[in-house]
Order: C-alpha cells, then structure tokens, then sequence
C-alpha cells in the first residue's frame, strides 16, 4: 500500500482480496489479532474504498467484485474487497478449533453452509426448487469422485502480450561462453556522452570532481575507479537495447557517493540522468531511490525481474546488513523459487560489505547466510575486488543465455582504493576472473598460499609487500558460488611446493566463507599440504564496535595469515 503511489512501483492500480476467514481463531481473544475495528484498515492511508462482504451471499460478492474491478480500471487506484468469511474445520479437517475457540465453533457447527444458505434463498424466490438443489450437489460430488474435471471451461486461444518467454534459459551451465568485448573508442565514446551535461546544470563541486577524473579516467591518464566503471557496465548494456533498472536506498548517487546515475542541479534542484541520454535508440534506464522498506523493495524487484529475464535488474542495500531486514524474500524466492515453481529470476542484489571499523550494524552482510542457501546452482554469490570485475560481471548478467539470481557484495573503502582501480583496456578486452591468482609470485618458491576473498586482499598484499615476502602468494577467490572448481584447480596446481594453505577473512570464524568453502580447498590438498582458518575468532556479534579494537584485530588478522602464529609469539 505505501508503495502503491511511489514513484518506481506503481502498478497502475491493485484490487487487493482479503479472504477474511478468522484464521486466527487460535488467537483467544480477537483484540490480541490487530489494533484496528477491520484488518483492512490500514488501506485507509491511501483512501483506497474497502468493500466488506458478507462470505454467505455469492451475488454480494460478485457485485463488490465487479465494482472493484470497475473501479480500478477508471481511476487506476488500489480498492480492497474484505470477504468476511470463516473456516468450518479450522486449520484443516483434523484440527479442533473448539478448544480455543468454543463459543465461535458453536455458532459455526449450527450454521448451515454457504451453498445450503444459497440454495434455500434461490427455493424461496422460486429460481429452483429443494429437489434440484440437491441433484446438482449429488451430480457435483459424483464428477468429483469419479475423477472428472468440474471447473467451468476454461478460455483457451488467450495470448499475454507481455509475458516474457524464459524457455532458452532453462538447461545451461553458469560458465556458458558469451561475447564480452567492447572497443576502448565506444567506451570513451559512452562516457563522453555521460559527461555531456545541459548548460543550465550547475554541478555540486564535489561531482564536477569526479565527473573531470572521469574524463581522464577514459583519456587513459587515471585508472578506471569502481564508480565510472560501473556506470560504463549500464551504459554498455543499454547501448545495446538492454534496459537497466537500479533501486535501493540512495542508489543514485550512491551511498558511499561513487555512482552518480543522478545529477542534481544546484541552481533549481531539477535532476539529470546522463544514462537516460546515451543515443536515440536505447534500453530504457530507471533509477529509484527507494522507500526505506528493504523487505517491501526487494520483493517488489525480485517480481519485476522474474517477468523481465531481457532488462537487468538491480536492487542495492544501503548497507550489507540492510539485507537483513528482507531476510523472508531471499529464503521463500530468491534462493528457492527455482526449485519450488520452476521460475528463472535474474535479480541482481549488491551488498557493500567489508569490515572499516563501523560497528556491528555496518560490516556484515551476512555471507554465511547465502553461501548456507546455495545449492543446486540456485544462485550466485561473487565478491569482485577491482573497478574491471563489477564491470564484466554486471554485463555477463546479462550476455550470457543464463539467469539466476546474483548476490555481489560489493566493497566500500574499495570503491576509491587506487590499487582497486583498472585501466581502461582491462574493461575493454577483459573478462571476470572468478579466480584471481598472484601473477607477481613466483609459483615454485612459493611455501605459503593464502587464499582470501573481498579487500582484506589489499591489506595482506600492503603487508607482504612491505615485507618482501617471496614465499608468499596472495590469491583472490571473486566467485563463492557456483564454486570455480576448473579455475581454483589451475591455479592451485602451480603450488606444488605450498606446505601451507590458509583461508584468511576479515569475518569471524563461524561467519563469512570459512565454513561453507573449506570442503571445496580440501579437495585439491596434497598429502604435504596443510589448510588452516586464520580469521577473526568465532563471535555472537558481526564486529566490535570501537575502531581502535578493530584495527588492532585486522593487522593481527593480517600478521597471523602472512606469517603464523609465530608472528605473533615474536611480537615485542
């Protein structure tokens, strides 16, 4: 109802049918059910009519149903129809409602049912009589035992021109090949018409800034930052009749101010879209910035995207942990629908995720809880730590023949890490990696492989460096899952000399990958080899909540990865 007349969600108009059928009859008292005369009175914030019909009288119910169907196709406004109603067995044909409920189970035991109310009333006004009531119900149930089909016809020859055909989905693998490669002239030639802005639009100087680095940025004279290599990912695709849609807390200009898919003139505070103004003919990009309801919102994306399998479809939490608060979406649809209804989604979910030392509310999105969803390759989990990685995977969404959902935790510090940065041919020619190895290490003197996923990777590389630690390699896992299982056994097979194996990670250990991919690191071990968890240890909360304290653990964290335990015994 909130969402009903926001800009972004608008359907055009629900009827809304509350099958009011006292469910809640376990409930003793009905005072302890809602705080309102009528459940539907909370449609009364949108001044939507509510028409309250009596379940016993079918030719009320069709009259407040034609009404509300004519209503909502002339003013194109939401109308509620509350079917007061009840249930004759309670929860189901074994239950015994009586015990909670006596008086209201002694009034229904001696109600006679809505078909018998019916067909007295029709004997009364002549329509039939006793006897033809009675041989309509015995034919019913006769067809019904007898296994026929007692449904009216149903309207065959009927077309939807609006449904969206997902069979060429179905039956692929998530590593099918695709084209990928965009010429460095066409992606200079996007962001030059992104940076072509009307002369009345007067920039805050903090985005005139970031709009000339992006003018280098595509020049060749500064790295590609995460921000104008995401905005290059949509302008791609829609330049290719692909339409884009992005929602989520302050996903325009982007929580952590990187994005920037939204002008705003400081002169008359009109808005600019610079993706809506790539060429004549383009897939069409919308960008909401949301209600504050992350269960409400991403239950509304998941739907539009399962009917849009073409359009890529972007819902982003302000926070990781924002996801939290939609946990119900992403247990009942995102990770099971496919195996509960046979139903495709191609829902792109970005979460910044990263330990900065912000408390427990701002560090985790809970990695674990996905990772502990997957299986079947129901979805994708991918944790890219360069500007050139969200750039190909933002586009393989959509160039592959393939859709499932897509869960990226996306970085925050990272998102103007200069190390994090990449050059405008890794977007050009490049791909995604789903695993990214040590190309500075040199594999046969290598003795220690530390494997990691998100930025805790620039830390230990920052410390290995100051070092000058040769014996070490660093090697990023960017896809969780489904697990890169030729990828991981390529690269580990040039560390034959490795005697230690170590997953390191910024989480505790009974949260983030440890628990859900060590089986997979096991598999490849040699006989010489040891894995080991290094990582912060196990916790009830996701992260301390002083800075100092969160400092002092991510360089022990660092420390202890790099160098053992011994690193720390031989601390002054």
């Amino acid at each position: 109802l909130n969402m009903s007349q926001a800009r972004g969600y608008q359907t055009g108009g629900t009827v809304h049918i509350v099958i009011n059928n006292q469910i809640g009859f376990t409930t003793s008292n009905p005072l302890d059910t809602r705080s309102t005369l009528y459940c539907t009175d909370v449609a009364k914030m949108i001044q939507a009519p509510i028409f309250h019909v009596n379940g016993d009288d079918p030719e009320a119910i069709i009259f407040a149903t034609r009404l509300a169907l004519d209503f909502r196709m002339t003013f194109n406004k939401d109308v509620v129809i509350d079917l007061v109603c009840y249930r004759r067995h309670g929860h189901n044909e074994a239950d015994e409602p009586a015990v909670t409920q006596p008086m209201m189970y002694k009034k229904i035991r001696e109600h006679s049912t809505t078909r018998q109310i019916y067909a007295d009333r029709l004997a009364e006004e002549g329509a039939i009589d006793a006897e033809q009531a009675q041989k309509m119900a015995d034919l019913y149930r006769q067809e019904l035992e007898g296994g026929k089909i007692v449904s009216r016809p149903i309207i065959d020859g009927l077309t939807n021109q609006h449904a969206a055909n997902w069979q060429h989905f179905f039956g692929n693998d998530w590593d099918v090949a695709y084209d990928n490669a965009v010429p460095i002239a066409r992606l200079r030639q996007l962001q030059e018409r992104m940076l072509r802005f009307p002369e009345q639009l007067e920039l805050h100087p903090r985005v005139r800034r970031i709009m000339d680095d992006r003018r280098k940025m595509v020049a060749g004279e500064l790295p590609v930052d995460w921000g104008c290599a995401e905005n290059l990912a949509y302008a791609s695709l829609l330049a290719g009749n692909i339409s884009v849609r992005l929602s989520g807390q302050d996903c325009g200009r982007g929580t952590f101010s990187h994005r920037h898919a939204v002008i705003h003139n400081q002169a008359n505070g009109d808005n600019w879209m610079p993706l809506q103004h790539l060429a004549e003919t383009q897939g069409e990009f919308t960008v909401i910035d949301s209600l504050l309801s992350e269960e409400a919102v991403l239950g509304f994306e998941y739907g539009y995207a399962a009917t849009e399998p073409n359009s890529l479809t972007v819902w982003e939490a302000q926070f990781g942990d924002f996801a939290n608060g939609a946990q119900v979406v992403i247990d009942q649809f995102i990770s099971a629908a496919e195996v509960k209804w046979n139903l495709l989604c191609g829902l792109v979910v970005l979460l910044p995720h990263g330990y900065e030392g912000q408390g427990p509310e701002h560090s985790s999105a809970r990695l674990e809880r996905y990772l502990h969803l997957c299986a079947e390759h129901n979805m994708q989990v991918c944790m890219p730590t360069s500007s050139a990685q969200i750039y190909h995977l933002l586009r393989r969404q959509m160039l592959r023949d393939y859709r499932k959902p897509l869960i990226v935790l996306t970085p925050k510090s990272l998102l103007r890490h200069k190390s994090a940065a990449s050059s405008l041919r890794e977007l050009s020619a490049g791909r995604f990696h789903n695993v990214i190895d040590d190309n500075a290490a040199d594999a046969a003197a290598v003795t220690r492989l530390v494997l990691c996923a998100g930025k805790i990777y620039y830390d230990l590389l920052d410390s290995r460096e100051a070092k000058r630690a040769g014996h070490i390699a660093i090697v990023r896992l960017e896809q969780l899952y489904p697990f890169p299982h030729a990828d991981f056994a390529a690269m580990f097979a040039r560390y034959k000399n490795a005697t230690r194996v170590v997953w390191c990670q910024e989480e505790p250990q009974n949260q983030g990958a440890w628990y859900q991919v060590q089986h997979r690191f096991r598999k490849y071990l040699k006989d010489h080899q040891q894995l080991q968890y290094v990582g912060r240890e196990a916790s009830a909360s996701p992260a301390v909540g002083y800075y100092s304290l969160h400092v002092s653990q991510q360089a022990t964290v660092v420390r202890q990865a790099l160098f053992g335990a011994e690193a720390e015994a031989a601390k002054p």
